[in-house]
Formats: C-alpha cells, structure tokens, sequence
C-alpha cells in the first residue's frame, strides 16, 4: 500500500513537473532576445538598438522620435495608445514620430475590437510625425537613398525584405511639416519588401498625405484615409513614386475638406523611365472628394511615368476622374495603365490627358471601362463594413 501510494505520489510530481516545463516552453517559444532599451511610459523615446521591446497595455507618451534599429523589434499588443505630447512647430529637432530602420521590425498586434493606436495630445492635424518604415527592397532612384522626413537609409536589392506585421492600426492628426518641401505622411513606406504584412489600417485627419509608397514592393490591404478637418487642408489620400510595385485590395479614401487628390501616383519625377518603373495592381478602390475641394480635384493623377492596373473602382465627387499627364505615362493607356469596372458618382469629367510638350494625346477612352454597380472598397461610396469597430470618423 506504501509502495503504491509513492508510487502515485511520484507519478503525479513527475506530470506536475513535464507540464510545467511545457507551459514555460510554449510561453517563451515566441519571445526574442530581451532588449537593454527602458521602457518609461511617460517618456518613451530614444533607440532600440537590439532585442525586442514589448508594449504590454495602456497609453504611452511618446515624447521625441522612437527608432528601431537594425536587428530590434518592437511589439504593440492590441489595444495599446501610443500618444504623442506636444511640440511647438518650430521645433523641429524635438518632433514626434517612430521609425523603423532597414533591418528592424515592428509588430502592431491590434485586432478589430482592440485596436492600436497612434496619436497624439493635439487633436489636430500636423500634431507628429507619424510612422515611417525603411526597408531593403529596390527603388528607383538610386540603390539606396536617405529618407526625407527621418534621415534613414532607404533601398537596395531584397524584393522580400520583411519589416514587420502592421493589423488594426489607427493613425491620427499625423503631418508635421518641416517645409513646404517636407512633410510627414500618415504611414510612410521608405523601399518596404513583400515580406512585410500591412493589413487594416486607417490614417485620420493627415494633413499631409494618409499613405505614401517610396518605391518598395510591399502590398497593402483593408485601407483607410479620412480627412474632414474643414481648416486643414490636406495633400493626397494615397501617393506612390519612385518605383513601387506591390499589390493593393479594399482602399477606402474619404475627403471632405479643401485637399487635393484621391491618388498622386508618380514614377520618378527626374527620369521618367527610370526602373523599376512603378506599376501597382490594386482592386476595390474608392475614392470620395466633396463640394469643398482644392484646386486640384482629381480622383487620380497619374504622372511622370507611372504604371497601374486598378479594377473594380468607384470615384465620386471629383471635378476629375482620371488626370493622365507626360508622355511616358500616356504611352502606357490602355494596356499598362487601366482601369476596368468603374463607377463614376457625380464627377464632371471623366477622363483627361496632358502630353509633355510636342507630345500627342492617345484617345483616353481605352484608360477605363465602366460598369454601373462597382462595389469598389466593398460598399460602392458607402462605408466598407470591413472599417466597422476600430475606425474612427466615417
């Protein structure tokens, strides 16, 4: 009897302790290297350097730039707020944004009812800096470059460079402005890879543009811009140069204050041909203007020698639907740059095209074809009941 008794007693401590060691093990399976970076809640700034920084719960104040280096990671739960304090606009050494480097990671782990978000105590446009993200993938315009608005290194040669995870992420009041010349966006993309996931993510009241791709390959899905901020006027919803090629699916643009362009989509503005020549791919789009629109109402401008295939479109409000200019750009209508199944909704004009100088003008026709009841991002002009819980504005 003594024997069976310690026989079950040592059973049940060897059971105790297997399961233990597992439970451990399944904990930390995903954990990285620790990082020797301080996390103090009311001042996160400064640069992560090494290992993984993990932002557990709650609202952080971000009180200079954040920067994850090559070979750091940091990590966002869902539902955390990050809250940028606020600074004069003369100040521009002391301007809020987080960056990552090429060889870093970020990982917004937000999720529908518990979104991250990025903010800032000034509830108005221009606030911070934003986010930017520079990663390996090619530009055109050179190997590398250094990006505009954190002075990172952009660019190279690895199409599936992997930046990171972006899911459920709001962006608001971002924009500041160095100059005329430099300005944040909403979420910059500096030469980002394939690799990276972006997925579910809104830019609010930007007063530069809500998303701008610097070449890269990266794709993007589930997109959000809205700016209805009647005393700010804002840039683009949605901007690309310098050779992006990557995929986008389900953007939702809404503009109701005095900004410009639905799309700016460029090449490169010094070298029209130069490669790779940007040439995305994007399905259910739609991009809204309103009666208080800039002077350059257009539901997409396509320039200095862009590519683009765009499908399943709904443009509404603008004074132009497609603005096609320079010679290069128009060479490409109707085979490299198209757009099929498209919905016009209270647009003056439907299509126009500017040659470059001597330059004729193909019959802009062949740029689109139409199709009555486009469902665009999902639900023609109307709100997408993809944005539904951790949007904020529409």
């Amino acid at each position: 009897m003594k024997k069976t008794i310690s026989t079950i007693f040592g059973l049940a401590a060897l059971s105790l302790a297997t399961l233990t060691t597992s439970c451990s093990s399944d904990d930390n399976k995903n954990d990285g290297p620790k990082s020797d970076f301080v996390v103090v809640r009311d001042n996160l700034q400064g640069e992560i350097n090494s290992g993984e920084v993990v932002l557990e719960s709650g609202t952080y104040k971000l009180t200079g730039k954040l920067v994850v280096k090559n070979t750091a990671k940091l990590t966002i739960k869902p539902g955390v707020i990050i809250e940028a304090t606020a600074v004069a606009a003369d100040q521009l050494a002391a301007v809020r944004y987080i960056a990552v480097a090429q060889g870093g990671q970020i990982d917004v782990q937000g999720t529908a009812s518990s979104p991250v978000i990025m903010t800032s105590e000034t509830k108005k446009p221009a606030a911070w800096g934003g986010l930017v993200i520079c990663g390996k993938a090619p530009i055109n315009k050179g190997t590398t470059a250094s990006a505009e608005v954190s002075d990172l290194t952009y660019g190279g040669t690895v199409a599936n460079d992997n930046s990171g995870s972006i899911k459920y992420l709001r962006i608001e009041y971002p924009g500041f402005s160095y100059s005329s010349d430099k300005e944040f966006n909403g979420l910059s993309l500096f030469g980002v890879g394939s690799g990276t996931v972006i997925d579910y993510v809104q830019v609010y009241e930007s007063s530069d543009d809500g998303f701008e791709w610097f070449g890269g390959t990266v794709s993007a899905t589930h997109l959000v811009v809205s700016n209805k901020d009647a005393n700010a006027v804002g840039d683009d919803l949605f901007d690309w140069t310098e050779g992006w090629n990557g995929n986008g699916e389900f953007w939702y643009g809404i503009r109701t204050n005095g900004g410009n362009r639905g799309i700016e989509a460029d090449n490169n503005s010094n070298n029209h041909l130069a490669t790779p020549i940007s040439f995305p791919n994007i399905k259910g789009l739609t991009l809204i203007g309103g009666p208080s629109i800039g002077g350059e109402s257009q539901g997409m401008k396509l320039r200095v020698g862009t590519k683009g295939k765009f499908d399943n479109v709904v443009l509404k409000g603008w004074a132009t639907g497609f603005d096609v200019q320079h010679d290069e750009t128009l060479s490409y209508v109707g085979v490299d740059l198209l757009a099929t199944n498209v919905k016009f909704e209270d647009v003056t004009l439907k299509v126009k095209g500017t040659a470059t100088s001597t330059g004729t003008v193909p019959d802009m026709t062949k740029l689109f074809t139409e199709k009555a009841d486009a469902t665009g991002a999902g639900n023609g002009s109307g709100v997408p009941t993809w944005t539904a819980g951790w949007t904020k504005g529409l």
